[in-house]
């Protein structure tokens, strides 16, 4: 999961029943009276979200709700990326590992009463794979996309030809999905929040793929801003744009074990202090992405410190297609040995970030220790730069403003470190902050003019093409190259069904990456997130798969 895509215009929407501060303010009024049970969590978030329909998400933030509101198919394990059953008990592919038939559970009823079956499955990836219009953009359908490729007839010739084939509901709790080759994103890709299953009333009602607007300027229908309608342990209240609150509450006809907290509330707070100094003051009860400097000191206080797993990469991408010196490997070698990649993660990261060799850490199968390694070595880089011609170069950096990632808890301190190295071995650089969405976004992952900038990835599922293969699978004007070899190589990869096989030519992948370097991979950090000293129940996730329902007060 990379950041939001741009352009996302959201409609007028209904102002939340209850405010914040007066949520907080009761539930310590409960607890000083001895009255009931604290019931009402407010979490505190970088970010708002882009749109409530994960169909058309890829930001974390947006992501984050959809978890809560909605199921999967195959889900991840709690704290872990292993596949494990969603609202399928099991599945199993057929001789050709093409078609997998998926066992559904039964007795599940979606947020409007309306029952989970095996047709409310296929009308979900009917809808994906008919998309049309805007729904073809990569700017609103970016996961289907990357896992699926193209759709039943692409309007764009570059999309490629569907990895999906049809899906046939069997009986009610039993449904086959086809699919046109063996891939190894099924069926992990399958537990992504894009791939939620919506209430096929409401999508109807609510005329959920009424996607409007024009590419500068999309607009989501009322489902998406107003009525999304899962299976999960929480239900959409309200969302008050206006004063940065989310609310949901408590499915009470959730078929599992239902959610501890009656009342679930994510509130904005884009600045990482503020949203420390909330949290101490008793205004919100955990929040996410803590600095790195200010995980000991909560810790100490008594504050419930979680860290994730570090299962994200930050990289420097380079356009080759946008700056033709890019284009020469001896230039962008030379960038790779001018950064001091471990001099930015001991002082910027949070302990245990660590420098990277790939572009996957290396807790994921195919990752490869034994790549090309480009170490801190500033004469090198000059002399590379003379051997190009490229001595004199100039390069226009761009790096985001008013946000905080997993990967990058700070941009602004990244950037300066960053170019202080590029500038030692006489590149000139131009830097150019954006507003993270949509300027930046808009600049780095659709445009075609910048030359360097850096961004990063927390990973999905467990798999490696899962990074690598998002990244570098196809053209991408992120990166500005057209390298058939390679993207025959990752297909080669995709389609081997061995899964001992599959993980050796994920290694061979990793090598041909750091060889053709199309970016340089920087570091891989493990992220916190903080929660009150009387609240327990969250585990930490690596997929940012925090579980809210389980959450509670002590």
């Amino acid at each position: 999961m990379r950041a939001p895509r741009p352009k996302v215009a959201i409609a007028a929407i209904a102002v939340a029943a209850l405010a914040v501060a007066g949520c907080a303010e009761s539930n310590r009024d409960d607890d000083k009276s001895g009255g009931s049970k604290k019931d009402t969590l407010v979490f505190g978030v970088a970010g708002d979200p882009k749109v409530l329909d994960p169909s058309f998400a890829s930001d974390g933030e947006s992501l984050r709700v959809a978890r809560q509101v909605f199921e999967t198919l195959v889900r991840p394990e709690e704290g872990g990326t292993k596949v494990t059953p969603g609202l399928a008990e099991s599945w199993t592919p057929d001789a050709a590992g093409t078609t997998w038939t998926f066992k559904l559970r039964s007795g599940v009823k979606f947020h409007d009463g309306t029952d989970f079956n095996a047709e409310a499955v296929c009308v979900n990836f009917n809808r994906w794979y008919n998309a049309k219009g805007l729904m073809q953009s990569p700017d609103v359908t970016a996961y289907w996309q990357d896992v699926m490729g193209g759709f039943a007839k692409n309007e764009d010739a570059e999309l490629p030809p569907s990895l999906f084939k049809s899906c046939a509901a069997k009986d009610a709790t039993t449904v086959d999905l086809a699919f046109t080759r063996v891939s190894s994103k099924v069926p992990a890709a399958l537990m992504l929040p894009s791939f939620s299953i919506h209430s096929p009333k409401a999508l109807q009602e609510f005329d959920a793929s009424n996607v409007a607007g024009t590419a500068e300027d999309i607009k989501y229908p009322a489902y998406a801003t107003a009525h999304p309608t899962g299976t999960g342990p929480f239900k959409f209240k309200a969302w008050d744009v206006a004063n940065k609150t989310l609310t949901l509450e408590r499915n009470e006809d959730y078929s599992g074990t239902k959610a501890k907290l009656k009342t679930l509330i994510f509130k904005t707070i884009s600045d990482e202090n503020a949203r420390k100094q909330a949290l101490r003051s008793g205004d919100i009860q955990g929040y996410d992405l803590v600095g790195p400097a200010d995980v000991e000191p909560l810790k100490s206080e008594g504050f419930n410190m979680l860290t994730r797993p570090a299962f994200n990469v930050l990289y420097l991408a380079m356009n080759q297609k946008g700056n033709p010196k890019l284009a020469d490997i001896r230039v962008r070698q030379a960038i790779a040995y001018a950064l001091n990649r471990q001099q930015l993660v001991t002082s910027k990261l949070p302990p245990g970030a660590k420098v990277a060799d790939n572009f996957m850490p290396d807790t994921v199968e195919g990752w490869n220790g034994d790549v090309t390694k480009y170490t801190y070595d500033p004469a090198k880089a000059k002399a590379l730069l003379a051997e190009a011609g490229a001595s004199n170069l100039t390069l226009k950096f761009h790096y985001p403003t008013e946000v905080t990632r997993p990967y990058m808890p700070n941009p602004k301190d990244i950037f300066e470190l960053l170019s202080a190295d590029l500038k030692a071995v006489g590149i000139t650089v131009e830097g150019i902050p954006l507003k993270w969405s949509p300027d930046y976004l808009n600049a780095t992952t659709s445009g075609s003019k910048h030359d360097i900038h850096f961004l990063g990835w927390t990973g999905d599922y467990g798999d490696a093409y899962n990074f690598i293969g998002t990244f570098f699978d196809r053209p991408k004007d992120e990166w500005g190259f057209n390298n058939k070899a390679l993207f025959d190589q990752f297909k080669d990869a995709d389609t081997t069904a061995d899964i001992a096989a599959r993980t050796e030519k994920y290694k061979a992948l990793n090598k041909s990456v750091m060889e053709f370097l199309p970016g340089v991979p920087i570091s891989h950090s493990p992220p916190a997130i903080v929660f009150g000293k009387d609240v327990t129940g969250v585990k930490a996730s690596p997929l940012t798969d925090e579980r809210f329902a389980t959450a509670e007060f002590k």
